[in-house]
């Protein structure tokens, strides 16, 4: 009876053999790794470009179209006395500060009543600040601030790359220090004009709820998402559904 082939060859031989298959393998599964990294990479940026590009468009159109709402808007909030322009400072991207433009609705001395009114809390969690009829509010600015005009300059806070036209809110350096790490997943996206719990309720949705709902956007969020967000957020600014 003859020796199948494999009797035949040298023990030595096999496990360089083996050895060579492990490598082999080894090798391919590396190099499918870094294809799927790479392919990843491309698509993220082309998603983040293509993002950008409609916020530098969407950003300069509006601003072009509103003009004269906001010169108007700026006459009657001028006639109040004081500065037109409220700049406050917010948080976006990775925990960065930065100036976030409004129509001023306050009062020129709000931020010194501020504490004397967080008993008033409409957020008992003490994270966000929301009071029905707040008395800091000028006659101008509620109703600026039932319509959300007064976040029209945002729309510069967008087209200079601060702010997205869709994504959470930018919160104000009180409010972050005060958050847990599940929280500060909301500013692992660049802050938005609008959001998604902005057209479901906005200021009726408190602290948790807010988080709950930007987190879903941010694991979900695409082109698509965000333009129907965009379709939904005058309806909800036309009705002023659950603003203060």
């Amino acid at each position: 009876m003859k020796p199948d082939a494999s009797s035949r060859i040298r023990p030595d031989l096999l496990g360089h053999f083996a050895s060579f298959e492990s490598r082999t393998g080894l090798l391919r599964l590396n190099a499918r790794f870094a294809l799927r990294r790479a392919v990843g990479k491309v698509m993220l940026k082309s998603a983040d470009a293509a993002k950008r590009g409609m916020d530098i468009v969407g950003s300069v159109a509006a601003l072009v179209v509103l003009t004269p709402l906001m010169l108007l808007i700026a006459a009657l909030v001028r006639l109040d006395g004081g500065p037109v322009i409220f700049a406050q400072t917010r948080v976006r991207l990775y925990g960065r500060e930065f100036k976030m433009f409004k129509f001023r609705s306050m009062r020129m001395d709000a931020e010194k009543h501020l504490a004397e009114l967080l008993a008033a809390n409409k957020h008992g969690n003490c994270i966000t600040f929301k009071i029905k009829d707040d008395p800091r509010i000028t006659l101008v600015g509620k109703y600026l601030r039932r319509f959300s005009l007064d976040e029209l300059p945002q729309f510069y806070n967008v087209l200079i790359g601060d702010m997205s036209l869709v994504g959470p809110r930018p919160p104000v350096p009180r409010e972050v220090a005060l958050y847990t790490l599940a929280d500060r997943r909301r500013l692992s996206v660049k802050p938005g004009i609008t959001c998604i719990w902005q057209i479901s309720g906005r200021a009726e949705i408190d602290f948790p709820g807010q988080v709950r709902l930007d987190v879903t956007y941010i694991d979900s969020q695409s082109l698509r998402q965000d333009v129907k967000i965009l379709v939904r957020t005058p309806r909800a600014v036309v009705f002023g559904s659950g603003a203060y």
